[in-house]
């Protein structure tokens, strides 16, 4: 039986849900479209750190970048045609782009603001940006080498309906690259819907403490650009969206209660 706490995690992680798809992206979007702000996840970083080789202008992001890393390195995507659901600002498709050199990459993302942010700043040969919905994709059958997704799915209302359309929009031999993160209350329904979908699992890892330390690194820039961007009645929101220490989300996470994890599934 649920206790208390996962009940009580449950049930916020519902309203999460629907305030992010609705109100959060669109109102976030807007509000840091000057600040060059292209990423909008937890992040990564290992132990020892991974010091990947970036250029200055990616440095800034090099906790995000890790994550990105992590989940495109699970294959070869050189040459490859990718799909990118929840693709947000766009800064994880511009790396993957420029360090794994696929053929063709497609950014897509329910939020029109956050496409228009990405064509305007992500202007790269073979990279482009769809308005749509992760659960009602605009593609054909077996049209993608590899589909990414990254933080995102969990804000999806129906889970089952992203991992039908990736399934279908796969080729045959194609990856679903995917990171996100759950309540232990969330698992079943999760892990059910991941063991029904029609594609195989290669590889899951959780990366808890990975996405701790990313956390704890970048928490100060991150209370920076909140305090300069945010009004004083979104700021608490603001700190819980991006797990700084002592928020709910970043508690959750350092304590098990909730797993982040990194997989990659193949359509036979």
């Amino acid at each position: 039986m649920p206790t208390t706490t996962e009940r009580v995690t449950d049930i916020g992680y519902r309203g999460y849900k629907a305030f992010i798809n609705k109100i959060w992206y669109p109102f976030l979007t807007r509000r840091l479209d000057t600040q060059d702000v292209t990423f909008l996840n937890y992040g990564y970083e290992g132990d020892p750190p991974l010091n990947l080789p970036l250029d200055e202008n990616d440095a800034v992001n090099r906790y995000s970048i890790n994550l990105y890393h992590q989940v495109a390195s699970q294959i070869d995507l050189a040459g490859k045609k990718v799909l990118e659901c929840s693709c947000g600002h766009g800064g994880g498709a511009s790396y993957i782009v420029r360090t794994f050199k696929p053929a063709e990459y497609t950014g897509l993302d329910y939020n029109p603001d956050g496409v228009a942010y990405c064509t305007e700043h992500h202007k790269l040969p073979g990279l482009n940006f769809v308005h749509g919905n992760a659960e009602d994709l605009p593609f054909g059958d077996n049209s993608f080498d590899a589909v990414v997704n990254v933080e995102a799915s969990h804000a999806y209302p129906t889970l089952s309906k992203f991992l039908s359309e990736v399934a279908r929009v796969l080729k045959p031999g194609g990856s679903l690259l995917y990171a996100d993160f759950r309540g232990r209350s969330e698992f079943p329904v999760w892990e059910g819907a991941l063991d029904a979908m029609p594609l195989r699992q290669v590889s899951m890892r959780v990366i808890n403490d990975d996405v701790i330390r990313s956390l704890d690194a970048s928490a100060q820039h991150k209370l920076d650009l909140i305090s300069a961007q945010l009004p004083k009645l979104f700021r608490p929101f603001g700190r819980h969206f991006a797990g700084v220490p002592g928020t709910g989300i970043y508690n959750v996470i350092s304590s098990g209660g909730a797993e982040y994890r990194i997989y990659q599934f193949i359509k036979d």
